[in-house]
């Protein structure tokens, strides 16, 4: 029996859990940290390590008390973070800088540069994301904040992302060389692939712009997946923590890429990390292009698989903002919206509110709902949204087989799919297939599964998903709802390629309204 600790680092705050090798979670500890924005600025957002350093120490000892297990029976501990959350830093991996959080995005102007000039160039690593380079991603953020700080230029000496930067704290490395980089945060937001030997080409990156010359060379370390070992926890920070200095600290990664493992993730499984956006996570044995998918790299999400991520840029968000402008909770508009049948509303409601991640890749898209009349209501408009970001999916997964991806089950994971059963049961049957959901919170699961993988308690991710993850409950499709959304998901599939490409052939959509009435007509009379 082993006992490990397995981190979550999020938006605001920082989950530990304590992972027994043969019970599974026993028990967590969290502390908040703040998240900088500014009012002038919407496109800011930081965070201080330094901070989030002291909520790890404090979450950690809560999880130890909550448990009443000693720290020195603690065999490993791993963590996994958001991102691309980006800091610069200087000799000694001291801090130059806040991190630019993955939700800053003031480097919007710096991506349009690296998309522009990597199709100019013919660079095949832009095929790879999806074919545009993101502002949410770390080359963009690095030069955005080369542009922006001249004075702290001659003391920059590499750019880490959050997960490499808090192992390299928590197990004292202070040289570049000495770096264990995530494959899955370099591979996913760095465009970092072996295929064409690791980071994007020097004259690619100097051609975007000269301050980006001799980045490259700076962004020195190994890339590895997270079965290798980051380093080992230092007396300081075992001191800090309450655990046993030495033990090992696994390479880091994305965290819905670990809530994909700790949600039990096989090959032929998709996981839907529903949250305020969604991750869609999947593994194949290939490496495979796929056409608007924003990453495919090779051991990102587990070590012997390609992991592709896929996602909607808005989905709690929206949620969130329906119940905002109708001046209530989500909570309090979903009551009795288990009663709403499929297509009732007569709405068409497409997740563009904060653009399209996957498979346009347009960030200048926008909201729309069609189908409105006098008497709807903002319940039948939250009704709406659920259908529409599952509709969305359902065009996500379809690209993804048309591909080669093979998708036998689909596992709804994230904070959503725990509290909101209607988003379940509206996801299976637009998507007609069962819809698992785990049997409570996998957040920071995935982390103790390779925080027991480096303490060697077991020997794969799949022996370590076996032991510890939580049992499934399903949620069937009804076969008369799956029906109805049969009839409308051609109606959303028309409008969503129609309205969302600037270069789209002008499609017939007079239909579309009608046919919106109809459906919602025939599902009345239906009763």
């Amino acid at each position: 029996m082993a006992i490990v600790a397995g981190v979550d680092f999020g938006t605001l705050s920082v989950r530990v859990t304590l992972v027994d090798s043969k019970k599974g979670p026993i028990g967590t500890g969290s502390a908040s940290y703040a998240l900088h924005r500014r009012r002038d600025d919407p496109n800011y957002a930081t965070q201080s390590h330094a901070e989030q350093m002291a909520a790890l120490a404090a979450a950690t000892k809560d999880a130890l008390k909550a448990t009443g297990v000693n720290g020195s029976e603690v065999d490993a501990i791993a963590l996994d973070t958001t991102g691309s959350s980006v800091i610069p830093v200087s000799e000694g991996l001291e801090p130059l800088d806040e991190y630019y959080l993955w939700c800053d995005h003031r480097a919007f102007a710096e991506a349009e540069e690296i998309t522009r000039k990597a199709h100019e160039l013919g660079f095949e690593g832009i095929a790879w994301c999806g074919g545009v380079y993101s502002h949410e991603w770390g080359f963009a953020k690095l030069l955005h904040w080369l542009r922006h700080n001249p004075e702290k230029r001659a003391r920059f000496v590499t750019a880490l992302e959050h997960c490499d930067m808090v192992a390299a704290t928590l197990s004292g490395v202070t040289e570049v060389s000495a770096l264990k980089r995530s494959a899955c945060a370099m591979g996913h937001k760095w465009m970092w692939n072996p295929k064409w030997g690791g980071l994007p080409p020097e004259e690619f990156l100097a051609a975007v712009d000269p301050l980006l010359a001799g980045v490259r060379a700076k962004m020195g370390g190994e890339y590895l997946t997270s079965d290798k070992i980051a380093g080992h926890l230092s007396e300081k920070w075992a001191a800090e923590l309450g655990l046993r200095a030495g033990i090992p600290i696994p390479v880091g990664a994305f965290d819905a890429h670990w809530d994909a493992i700790g949600a039990n993730i096989r090959e032929g499984d998709v996981v839907n990390v529903v949250g305020t956006s969604t991750c869609i996570i999947a593994i194949a044995p290939k490496s495979e292009l796929i056409p608007g998918v924003c990453g495919v790299v090779p051991g990102s999400v587990h070590p012997h698989y390609t992991g592709i991520e896929a996602g909607l840029s808005a989905v709690g968000d929206i949620f969130d903002a329906i119940a905002r402008r109708a001046k209530t909770t989500v909570a309090a508009l979903s009551e009795g919206l288990d009663a709403w049948k499929a297509g009732q509303t007569g709405l068409l409601r497409l997740s563009w509110d904060n653009g399209d991640r996957t498979v346009l890749v347009n960030p200048e898209l926008g909201g729309v709902t069609l189908g409105w009349n006098l008497v709807h209501t903002a319940q039948d408009e939250l009704f709406a949204a659920i259908e529409g970001t599952a509709f969305h999916t359902r065009i996500i997964l379809e690209r993804m087989a048309e591909h080669g991806v093979r998708i036998d089950r689909i596992i709804n994971a994230g904070g959503i799919p725990q509290k909101n059963e209607i988003l379940n049961r509206v996801y299976a049957n637009v998507l007609n297939k069962p819809v698992l959901v785990p049997a409570g919170i996998p957040t920071s699961l995935g982390s103790g599964i390779f925080a027991l993988l480096a303490a060697g308690t077991y020997k794969t991710i799949e022996e370590a998903q076996d032991a510890v993850c939580l049992p499934f409950r399903t949620v069937e499709p009804d076969a008369k709802a799956a029906a109805v959304y049969e009839q409308l998901y051609p109606l959303y599939r028309d409008v969503y390629f129609a309205l969302g490409k600037r270069d789209a052939a002008p499609a017939a959509l007079g239909n579309v309204l009608p046919e919106l009435r109809k459906i919602a007509a025939g599902v009345q009379k239906a009763g």
